[in-house]
């Protein structure tokens, strides 16, 4: 028989505060017993996560930013908001930018279009597109090489040679930034995954005779301030799973679904998970713990996070339907 481990102080970072009593399960499951433990929010994370090399990365795009003349900002659809990185006018120093919003196919018409607007109404030109499947990269091309005219003429009338355009790819882990060169390509020549962290370095790659491209890891801001957006990034997958609670950001997808359910543009189909899983949602936290607990029952012979796991996955694949977690 193996002895018990005695842990005195253990940091544990979270989301919430909430599942205090999931982590003490957990710790026992694995044989250890816990005297105390200190909760650390999400925006303090430094380590054994995502967040750990945000540093060091940002020092490296920082360096590479000086090399550039176009940066692609590239967003999720369903998320604009939250995966606009806080840092990026800083980075930029008015740089020329490129707004892209990958995932169109997994909104709805009414968000799409209600995004678009309001982007415009503020002096931006966003350039939507389904990278995995190609839809929009044409465009989105041709405004990177007009984009590119314009750089090159302001060469010329500075006594400068004409040169091909340097393209950054910049956003958050996994918006799609290498499934975009790729598809502007028109091969595979970055790796690309629906994962964060897939892209691990920088590497240049050429376009034609008018663009070099850059594709850029991720990078993660050292600390969230802002809490909902960063359950929005984990709901996403845009964050990697280390550095969140897999049953604690479940119960916040179902309770944002609720808050969305009425609001057209959000594309929420009337209710969605008792259709897909058979099992009726109530309105307050501890019901959809409870909901959680019938679902693992029915579906995953009790093993609630297997469940929660089951329930983000269907939303990541839109199995829920073409939903939006922001609306303008």
């Amino acid at each position: 028989m193996h002895a018990r481990k005695n842990v005195k102080s253990t940091k544990i970072p979270l989301l919430t505060d909430a599942i205090k009593t999931a982590v003490g399960q957990h710790f026992r499951e694995k044989g250890h017993s816990i005297q105390n433990f200190t909760m650390v929010p999400i925006e303090k994370i430094r380590s054994n996560d995502p967040f750990r090399d945000a540093d060091e990365k940002e020092k490296q795009l920082k360096e590479h930013l000086n090399k550039v003349d176009l940066v692609f900002e590239v967003r999720d659809a369903r998320i604009p908001l939250a995966t606009s990185h806080p840092y990026l006018q800083k980075w930029l120093k008015g740089k020329r930018q490129i707004l892209v919003l990958n995932r169109k196919d997994m909104i709805n018409v009414e968000a799409y279009q209600a995004w678009d607007k309001k982007l415009r109404s503020e002096g931006k030109v966003p350039w939507w597109c389904d990278a995995k499947a190609g839809t929009g990269i044409l465009q989105i091309k041709q405004a990177a090489i007009r984009a590119g005219q314009e750089l090159n003429q302001r060469r010329l009338d500075r006594g400068m040679k004409n040169r091909a355009i340097r393209v950054l790819t910049l956003g958050f882990p996994n918006v799609g930034k290498s499934a975009l060169i790729n598809r502007l390509v028109k091969k595979k020549v970055v790796s690309s995954s629906r994962k964060p962290g897939v892209t691990r370095s920088l590497r240049w790659v050429r376009l034609g005779q008018d663009l070099d491209l850059l594709d850029a890891p991720g990078v993660l801001p050292p600390r969230f301030e802002d809490q909902n957006a960063a359950l929005k990034l984990a709901i996403c997958d845009d964050i990697g799973q280390a550095a969140y609670d897999t049953e604690q950001v479940a119960i916040s997808l179902m309770k944002l679904l609720e808050r969305l359910e009425n609001i057209q543009e959000a594309g929420i189909k009337s209710m969605c998970l008792q259709n897909r899983y058979g099992i009726l949602v109530k309105e307050n936290i501890k019901d959809k713990h409870s909901w959680l607990l019938s679902a693992a029952e029915r579906h995953t012979s009790g093993d609630t996070r297997r469940m929660s796991q089951r329930l983000l996955d269907d939303f990541r694949k839109n199995l829920l339907g073409n939903i939006s977690l922001e609306l303008p």
